[in-house]
């Protein structure tokens, strides 16, 4: 089963940072996951939402600013805002990245940063699955998952609809006949976020993939 880091360890360090990502690499986790969003300069940087007002010393939108502007913003602990090409760089044969595509209509740009940079082991997920779609269509080749927060009637449609492989859902709406459902169409299940060890323990035995992770990076 594989740890995913939620914004790298954000319980130690600044969320979506290059340290929180080098410290999810130090705890051993599998994947570290991150947001990516674009600058008012067209380029891929790294932040969940859309104005960099909880996160950093500055006010407004992501997309108001270039990257360089955002670059002189304290990201947290003096950190700065990473671009997704600093991320890449970060990770690459070192551990697996989950790219949320947070900006419909950015998947393309997104392929085409995982292809220049020749990195295998990543997935894209959204919670606009028509990004998924298109991601797939793009490269089917590329793992790609939908996240949820609802219990669907038919978990399989709903995957088979975006194309997706693997499936994001929150861990409140899961139970294990939505594994079962899943696993019987190869599709991967990784809940979400789950830092209650019994709570993770619990879904360790449904026999999930993955899961997604702020402070239990280190468990197995």
């Amino acid at each position: 089963m594989q740890v995913i880091a939620h914004r790298g360890a954000s319980f130690l360090e600044p969320e979506n940072t290059i340290r929180a990502i080098e410290m999810a690499v130090k705890m051993g986790a599998d994947f570290v996951e991150v947001d990516v969003r674009v600058s008012k300069d067209n380029k891929l940087v790294i932040m969940h939402d859309a104005d960099i007002n909880r996160t950093t010393d500055g006010k407004g939108l992501v997309k108001d600013y270039t990257v360089s502007e955002l670059k002189k913003l304290d990201a947290g602990d003096k950190e700065t805002i990473p671009t997704l090409e600093e991320v890449m760089q970060c990770v690459k044969n070192r551990i697996g990245l989950v790219i949320e595509i947070k900006e419909p209509g950015t998947e393309g740009k997104i392929l085409e940063k995982i292809d220049e940079n020749n990195l295998e082991n990543v997935i894209l997920t959204s919670f606009y699955h028509k990004s998924i779609k298109n991601a797939r269509k793009m490269n089917h080749s590329v793992d790609a998952g939908i996240i949820f927060t609802c219990q669907p009637v038919d978990v399989n449609q709903m995957a088979s609809n975006a194309n997706a492989n693997i499936i994001f859902p929150s861990y409140r709406y899961m139970n294990e006949d939505m594994v079962k459902q899943a696993h019987r169409n190869g599709i991967s299940v990784y809940p979400w976020t789950i830092d209650d060890p019994e709570i993770f323990e619990k879904f360790v035995e449904m026999g999930v993939d993955g899961i997604v992770t702020n402070k239990l990076i280190e468990k197995r």
